[in-house]
């Protein structure tokens, strides 16, 4: 692996790639920082990140996330995060960009730490819909990112009607990321190659350009 793609291997290592690749402002490492600490505490409170990632929050989550701000640098419209959980990437992205971001959360305690964190770091171009994405209103979508959110397949055909020519997909899928890509119909594989990530040397993300068309429904 060239020194372009190397892995993070600790914390210093992901604060130093943050601040070299998106060179973040006073404000923005303070938001960031800020964020980390609210993961943790309210960690504590309800499972949002396996407890045995905390001590490398910065690699896992933080710049995990950020990677794929940087694989949409020029990326434009409305970022829509689905499953976001605890906001990872969808808070970090909002953090580190002023593009307009949609957190997609169906678990209402998810949602209130979300509103939460939106509120306290002054994020008004975020907004949480606590809702199921199947009741989430239709609009287009600058950017579709979904983190651990469903499998591959089911991703894609449920948000398919955000996307549009332009839409930018960013997905994390892991180790599995090449085996789903393969079992999608191949009108869909077409749009999408395949990145390293920078946080794991055996995890891939799935990055894809265009709209796609949803599954047709009630006939073989």
């Amino acid at each position: 692996m060239s020194s372009d793609h190397a892995v993070l291997a600790s914390e210093a290592e992901a604060r130093d790639w943050i601040a070299d690749v998106l060179s973040p402002t006073a404000e923005q490492w303070a938001r960031l920082e800020r964020f980390a600490a609210m993961l943790v505490a309210e960690n504590a409170r309800q499972n949002l990140i396996a407890a045995s990632t905390v001590p490398n929050l910065w690699v896992r989550h933080i710049a995990d996330s950020a990677q794929l701000l940087d694989l949409d640098r020029d990326g434009a419209g409305l970022w829509v995060d689905l499953g976001s959980g605890p906001g990872l990437p969808g808070l970090v992205v909002a953090i580190l960009s002023e593009r307009p971001v949609l957190l997609v959360e169906s678990r209402r305690r998810r949602c209130d730490f979300l509103r939460d964190v939106a509120v306290e770091l002054k994020l008004r171009h975020v907004a949480v819909a606590e809702a199921r994405l199947e009741a989430v209103e239709t609009r287009p979508a600058g950017t579709i990112s979904a983190r651990a959110f469903a499998p591959l397949d089911r991703l894609i055909d449920l948000s398919a009607r955000f996307s549009t020519e332009s839409t930018r997909w960013l997905l994390p899928k892991g180790r599995n990321a090449v085996k789903e890509l393969a079992l999608l119909p191949r009108a869909w594989q077409s749009l999408f190659h395949v990145e390293h990530s920078r946080t794991d040397a055996e995890s891939r993300i799935l990055v894809g350009q265009g709209r796609i068309a949803p599954k047709k429904r009630g006939k073989a």
